[in-house]
């Protein structure tokens, strides 16, 4: 099998603009706009973030029948990116809009409503997204680079549009901060959205076969693929992991740090370490085993985490470099799963020689949605609990319950959810040929 062009792997991975951006700016920024400048209660502002993402859980596996569908009948999944891709850039801009009805429960609605339509958009470019490595190579290796690549543009798209949307929001400042960067983070997601479908225009795919018939034979399939129901349950904790500390990043900046504008500084501490970690990544993985390398990466964010429970007490430059030490093994948890992923589809498709790519990538997309949704839940309910007061007044102080809620919602919690994933790589996740070095 002849390796991918660089044009390929570089135009599949400029999606990464696309998916950084929308992972990572709801997450990091939803929260704080809604408790600081609409005044919203933090647990109920949790619950906003939760809702329209937790039906993406139910939508996600549609969008993948929509997308395999098309693969059959058009022999391509690009049509599905583009106008997928647009959506969520014009929607995401809608939603940080701030209409200003002057009513919290009006203006809390309306961002359900728009966040609800962004990540219905979102589903439809995410999931072809994520099922074309499966087709664009059957290698092994080949598909662990291609993963590497995709990882390093989304560690730069993630650098780019997490530490670049604090900056905007705090140069410019309150309502009209967030329309800007809304509007910013909106021109990169069209950017990313045009770069892979025209990158990936003349790239190979696999031949198509019949999708998925239905939700029963759907349903049998994920009860019988038990090495994807694990994979999945490794991700999902993780993915919820990160949800929860990149929601608590403002508030550590601004209430525990003491300073607003180190955000995008914490940004950039722990994206910059990934991106210089993925290239080793790939030699890891040729070594050691996909397995392997996630175990090891997994406990290095752990440890990390448990760093970060002195972000109060501790010297900034400490602080960082607990940072710094998240964002390698960030980088890790990251990489491994999206590579150990294509393999699993494909030995899936040859055992039963249906399409399984899209119905795949949508469950698991949803599972990966609802983990990076339940994050910010969980802080904002961790707030609530420490008595965290919610104002548009940016000069209030908060009490130091408020203040160890921040600390332990962005460390000690994502630090426990990351190490609930060990036991879950120790059970035998990978059994199974397809997967080389599984053990």
């Amino acid at each position: 099998m002849a390796a991918l062009t660089t044009r390929t792997r570089l135009g599949y991975s400029l999606g990464s603009f696309v998916t950084g951006a929308f992972g990572t700016v709801p997450g990091l920024l939803l929260l704080p706009y809604l408790t600081d400048t609409m005044a919203v209660p933090a647990a109920v502002a949790g619950a906003i973030v939760l809702v329209p993402k937790a039906w993406d859980v139910l939508f996600n596996p549609v969008a993948g029948r929509f997308s395999d569908a098309s693969l059959a009948r058009r022999g391509s999944r690009r049509r599905y990116l583009l106008f997928g891709g647009i959506g969520v850039a014009i929607t995401f801009a809608a939603l940080f809009a701030h209409p200003g009805f002057d009513e919290v429960w009006l203006d809390s609605a309306y961002v359900v409503l728009a966040f609800f339509l962004c990540a219905t958009a979102f589903a439809f470019f995410q999931v072809p997204f994520n099922a074309l490595p499966a087709e664009l190579t059957p290698d092994y290796g080949e598909r662990t680079r291609l993963t590497s690549w995709r990882i390093g543009v989304l560690a730069l798209a993630i650098l780019v549009s997490g530490g670049g949307a604090p900056a905007i929001t705090e140069a410019i400042g309150g309502v009209t901060g967030y329309r800007v960067m809304g509007v910013a983070v909106a021109v990169i997601m069209i950017a990313g959205t045009i770069g892979v479908y025209l990158g990936i225009r003349n790239a190979p795919v696999a031949a198509p076969r019949q999708p998925t018939p239905g939700w029963r034979e759907l349903v049998a399939t994920m009860r019988a693929w038990r090495p994807f129901r694990w994979l999945l349950g490794v991700y999902f904790v993780q993915s919820l992991g990160i949800g929860t500390l990149l929601a608590g990043v403002s508030y550590v900046a601004r209430w525990v740090l003491d300073d607003p504008a180190l955000q995008t500084f914490l940004f950039a501490g722990f994206v910059g370490p990934a991106l210089l970690v993925m290239p080793v990544c790939v030699r890891l993985g040729d070594r050691w085993g996909k397995l392997t390398c996630l175990r090891v990466f997994t406990v290095t964010f752990a440890v990390a985490l448990f760093g970060l429970l002195g972000a109060d007490v501790l010297p900034l430059p400490v602080v960082f470099s607990f940072v710094a030490l998240a964002g390698v093994g960030y980088a890790g948890i990251q990489v491994f799963p999206l590579a150990i992923l294509p393999d699993l589809i494909s030995a899936e498709e040859e055992r039963t020689g249906a399409t399984r790519a899209g119905v795949a990538a949508g469950v698991w997309t949803a599972g990966e949605t609802l983990g990076l949704a339940l994050g910010p839940g969980l802080f904002g309910l961790i707030l609530s609990i420490g008595g965290y007061v919610s104002t548009v007044d940016s000069s209030a102080g908060q009490p130091d319950s408020a203040v160890t809620a921040i600390v332990l919602g962005f460390s000690l919690l994502p630090a426990i959810l990351v190490v609930l994933a060990l036991p879950l790589l120790r059970r035998g996740v990978l059994e199974g040929d397809h997967v080389r070095a599984a053990g």
